[in-house]
């Protein structure tokens, strides 16, 4: 059944237009948005995955990127169908840019999802594998039905979003990695259907508006977007506009969907991207995708100590303290920490909504 969906109004052409993202589509009666979930139904708006995930997985948080969340946490994973952008590169196309509902294997409600969650002993949702903006009201939801048994949520998403939504969309959200595709506007209109600015300005206003923990990845991808000059914009920009304790998860990016005819990025980028980054000013930038000890580890701004070892997913040493702060000099660590307990590791546990008794 087909959800009423918000940030929308009527033009005098009769037409409804969807104010969610900033491509404003502006639809006819029986017609979707480029998203291909939100649809003009009548004279409203509707969202058409509510309640239909495309799988459910139990993750290690680092996984999502997220580095400064409850590191070693599981998070219970799950997304929609569609996107409201239209990247070449993308890396889930099978799920994003699914046109075939059949792909929506489960459906669950809002309630379902928290109570699963916290079964298997997870410490947050994580609204990702599509970019959760496209299904905001039942991301909402699950939120909210979430902090209601202490469990924390985290919006993986490429911060297309208006001004106008954000405010509701973030405010049940705990944590955030913003896919910062490239550091081009030229970038983002020819591989992702997009402009960048609506993105920079998502960033911003995260940091600094709200208490939302932020984490920003950029996928780097051969020839298009790992340009050193770039690179060095990029870095600059987020020491300026968003602090230097954000941080930034340089990732491999491996052939897939309409750019099958790229190679994989070399580690060599991804290790010279992250000297640049740390030569800017950036306290915490990491390489994803590849095995690089050196790149994944976290060290102490203050004395430098190795605080957080990690290999890809795995942790291998932690020496924070509940505070997350570095042991040796009393730093304290940017991010959310708590009491560490054994890490998940990298497993990645599919779990069905559906096995566990009601009111278990």
């Amino acid at each position: 059944m087909n959800h009423p969906a918000g940030y929308w109004h009527r033009l005098d052409d009769g037409r409804l237009q969807c104010d969610l993202c900033p491509r404003f589509c502006k639809l006819h009666e029986g017609q979707r948005g480029a998203c291909f979930v939100r649809m003009r139904e009548g004279d409203a708006m509707v969202l058409t995955t509510y309640g239909r995930s495309s799988g459910f997985c139990i993750d290690p948080i680092e996984k999502k990127p997220l580095n400064h969340f409850y590191p070693g946490s599981k998070v219970f994973s799950f997304g929609t169908a569609g996107c409201n952008l239209a990247c070449k590169f993308c890396q889930n196309w099978d799920i994003s840019k699914s046109r075939d509902m059949d792909r929506l294997m489960e459906a669950a409600s809002p309630e379902e999802i928290a109570r699963t969650a916290l079964h298997w002993g997870c410490r947050s949702i994580a609204f990702t594998y599509n970019d959760p903006v496209i299904f905001a009201e039942y991301a909402i939801d699950c939120a909210r039905e979430a902090r209601k048994l202490g469990l924390k949520t985290v919006a993986v998403t490429a911060g297309y979003i208006t001004p106008e939504a954000r405010g509701d969309f973030f405010a049940e959200m705990d944590a955030a990695n913003v896919d910062l595709k490239a550091f081009t506007d030229d970038f983002y209109v020819r591989l992702c259907g997009a402009h960048l600015d609506p993105v920079l300005e998502t960033l911003k206003w995260l940091v600094h508006e709200t208490s939302v923990w932020v984490e920003v990845t950029t996928l780097l991808i051969p020839g298009q977007n790992d340009g050193e000059d770039e690179l060095r914009a990029l870095s600059a920009w987020m020491v300026k506009e968003l602090g230097p304790d954000v941080p930034l998860h340089f990732s491999a990016f491996h052939p897939d969907f309409k750019m099958d005819d790229l190679p994989p990025t070399p580690p060599a980028t991804l290790r010279r991207a992250r000297e640049i980054a740390i030569d800017a000013g950036l306290r915490y930038v990491y390489t994803g995708n590849v095995h690089d000890r050196g790149g994944d580890a976290t060290h102490c701004p203050g004395c430098n100590k190795l605080v957080i070892e990690r290999d890809w997913y795995e942790i291998l040493a932690y020496r924070l303290d509940e505070h997350g702060c570095c042991p040796d000099c009393g730093t304290a660590i940017a991010g959310r920490f708590g009491q560490f307990d054994k890490p998940f590791g990298s497993r990645r546990i599919p779990v069905s909504i559906h096995r566990l008794a009601p009111g278990s």
